[in-house]
């Protein structure tokens, strides 16, 4: 199982509480959040680790170096922000297998990654992505799905939105769709890739009650110190 984690991201909603690293390395109770999400992904048994990176990338490759325990990691640099999906897409040349797990570096939703991949394969889908319930989604937007799983709408950040399921940020891909369908080298996986797919492929939603957490955003950084507290060891 391999897994590309997106750690490149500048983080300016962060500046004013975390300033000079990265957004996946902003520091949670003394270690990088990205180590949080590597110790997650490894006791999932993901046995291989693309880290696509950019900004003050040399922070990233200094501390984790080309191993996290027992698994490799590489990395992929971006020489210029090429957005969630071409940040994916450039990763891709390192992917050994024909899918692959792809993550946001600044969230973490804690679900069954072999679950996953089994619906994901049981239904044929070209992507699958993790989706979390929240009573609260004006943040982040919604996703439907029919009784099968599949994705059959997507709805814009909506103050009043309410209840819902939201992109929980985790996504299995299958890597020939993902390189026929990109629609160039520099986009968004929600915007320009996610929103529009499902109207054709196969796009399927596995929902998950995992714990969810987007550091993105100062109060729910604050928020990591104290709830990652049971993550440590």
């Amino acid at each position: 199982m391999e897994a590309i984690i997106l750690a490149g991201g500048f983080g300016t909603r962060l500046q004013r509480v975390v300033s000079e690293v990265p957004k996946s390395m902003a520091p949670v109770n003394d270690k990088p959040f990205l180590e949080y999400l590597l110790n997650y992904l490894t006791g999932q048994g993901i046995d291989r680790i693309i880290l696509s990176v950019g900004y003050k990338q040399e922070m990233i490759r200094d501390y984790f170096n080309d191993r996290f325990r027992q698994v490799h990691i590489s990395y992929a640099t971006e020489n210029e922000p090429l957005g969630t999906g071409g940040g994916i897409l450039n990763a891709l040349s390192q992917v050994e297998g024909d899918m692959v797990f792809a993550l946001n570096g600044d969230s973490m939703f804690r679900i069954d990654l072999n679950a996953m991949q089994h619906l994901h394969q049981n239904t044929g889908a070209d992507m699958t992505v993790a989706l979390r319930y929240l009573e609260d989604t004006s943040r982040f937007g919604t996703v439907k799905i029919g009784l099968d799983k599949r994705v059959t709408g997507y709805t814009e950040k909506d103050p009043d939105s309410g209840s819902g399921y939201i992109n929980g940020g985790i996504y299995l891909i299958n890597t020939g769709f993902f390189k026929k369908s990109a629609p160039g080298p520099i986009f968004s996986i929600e915007h320009d890739g996610f929103e529009k797919w499902y109207h054709e492929a196969k796009i399927y939603g596995y929902p998950a009650k995992g714990y969810f957490i987007d550091i993105g955003v100062p109060e729910d950084y604050m928020t990591a110190q104290d709830e990652f507290k049971r993550f440590d060891d």
